[in-house]
């Protein structure tokens, strides 16, 4: 396992598939009376977030806690990072503490890259979130869940998803997940095409291991997952479409919509969703989406990374012991 985890591209197929493997074995810790591994017990993790999150640091905390870990959550509000304190003297700061490891969510692309490169601190280093660049661990729980989902749980142990077909929508762009879906995607065999608006389309997709289309109504009888991404417009600086009404119409799924897809098909949204928007409460509340199970499989997933990063070894992974007193 690699000492950082920053980009979902740095994953090579046996590192992806031995996370969402352990993953499993740590979903299993969640059904049993005491949810939590002696795994990390007297380690120190900080949870380091410039940007304002829910479900992404509510879920590391609970995968650093279910390991047993001492835990630090940081928030760039009302610290001195708000006193114009740089990324540097925070590291170093954190350095003097002594953590373990460090999970940042930043608002700047390649911060995540600086801090684990600098030599400021000397600690596995977690990318949750780095501007519009990557977001692996969210690419991660979602092809765990879609393992799960178009493999099955156990038939799935050390399986890729080749040949699998995955549509993501939206707002392309702006999207760390849709960037870090198509590498690790990619990198597991699937074949991923993006759907979005012409103006929501990044410069240079044409390098992406993928396909781009812009008529969802196309596409969805032959995909076998479609991800809907919500619209950013608090990265947004201009007018990328006439109208939420206009958006909705042409790349929004309804239930209409659903009907065209597979009977197997699921719908995926790493969330927040806006509902009317790029999907319909129908369709968020409809057996086929998986959103809840993402939420859950984040947790499984962050366990794994955590617990491959700060020395988990194959025979531990195989086998982890549960703490029942």
């Amino acid at each position: 396992m690699m000492r950082h985890l920053i980009s979902a591209a740095d994953l090579t197929r046996d590192e992806a598939i031995r996370i969402l493997d352990t993953a499993e074995e740590m979903a299993r810790v969640a059904d049993r009376p005491i949810k939590k591994l002696p795994a990390l017990r007297g380690r120190t993790i900080c949870n380091l977030f410039f940007e304002d999150s829910t479900r992404t640091r509510i879920s590391f905390e609970a995968a650093e806690k279910r390991l047993s870990a001492d835990v630090i959550n940081f928030a760039a509000k009302g610290s001195s990072v708000s006193k114009g304190e740089s990324l540097k003297d925070t590291a170093q700061t954190l350095e003097a503490m002594g953590v373990d490891a460090v999970v940042i969510r930043h608002g700047a692309s390649g911060a995540p890259y600086r801090l684990a490169t600098s030599g400021w601190i000397d600690a596995p280093v977690v990318n949750a979130g780095d501007g519009t660049h990557q977001h692996p661990t969210q690419a991660l729980l979602d092809a765990f869940t879609m393992r799960r989902r178009l493999v099955g749980p156990d038939a799935g142990i050390g399986r890729d998803l080749a040949g699998r077909r995955i549509t993501v929508v939206g707002d392309i762009l702006h999207s760390r997940v849709a960037r870090s879906n198509v590498d690790l995607l990619h990198t597991l065999g699937a074949e991923v095409t993006l759907v979005a608006p012409p103006t929501l389309v990044p410069v240079g997709v044409g390098a992406w291991p993928c396909e781009v289309a812009y008529d969802l109504d196309a596409v969805l009888p032959k995909s076998d997952a479609v991800m809907m991404l919500r619209v950013q417009r608090e990265r947004m600086n201009a007018a990328f479409f006439p109208t939420e009404r206009e958006y909705s119409r042409r790349y929004g799924l309804d239930a209409d919509r659903m009907a065209r897809m597979p009977d197997h098909a699921i719908v995926m949204h790493p969330g927040p969703m806006v509902r009317g928007m790029e999907i319909t409460a129908e369709v968020a509340d409809s057996d086929r989406c998986t959103v809840v199970e993402q939420v859950a499989a984040g947790v499984s997933v962050r366990m794994a990374v955590l617990y491959l990063l700060l020395g988990g070894n194959e025979s531990d992974t195989a086998h982890p012991r549960t703490e029942e007193k």
